[in-house]
């Protein structure tokens, strides 16, 4: 079952279990993915798909991380929530140490030594690993092996 498809059925799961936060959370998702589907005129892939979410769950902690400094405890537990429900929907992400090895072996392969290599590496980690990784994790790595 294609990412978009599963996510749809998943909306009327929600709705018959009475899962408020649920199915608000991935009626957001499928409006974003109609959005980007109309924009630009294309049927997307689960990859495509992939790259919503990842965008989407970017800004869910984003705005975390945001009431937890204003001391919102209500909205910190709603976007906690949501973050969750998005999280089902990725695949596993690398581990700290899986990524490091990996931009380690793509800087040595494209001959990377300085920060005008960096944008060579991080699309090519980026092609590897899709949405599995984060673009800061991996410019933190890139920079560490600089170093």
């Amino acid at each position: 079952m294609r990412l978009k498809d599963r996510i749809k059925a998943d909306i009327k799961d929600a709705m018959r279990a009475k899962d408020v936060t649920k199915r608000d959370t991935l009626r957001n998702l499928n409006a974003a993915i109609k959005q980007v589907e109309v924009d630009e005129r294309k049927e997307l892939s689960d990859s495509d798909v992939e790259a919503i979410l990842s965008k989407y769950l970017k800004q869910r902690e984003d705005a975390l991380a945001q009431f937890k400094d204003a001391g919102r405890d209500d909205l910190v537990a709603k976007e906690a929530s949501e973050i969750e429900i998005v999280k089902t929907y990725l695949p596993e992400p690398l581990s700290d140490e899986e990524l490091k090895e990996l931009v380690e072996k793509i800087a040595k392969e494209l001959n990377a030594t300085a920060m005008k290599d960096m944008g060579k590496v991080m699309g090519a980690v980026k092609k590897e690993v899709g949405s599995r990784a984060d673009g800061s994790k991996v410019n933190k790595f890139f920079k560490e092996i600089l170093s």
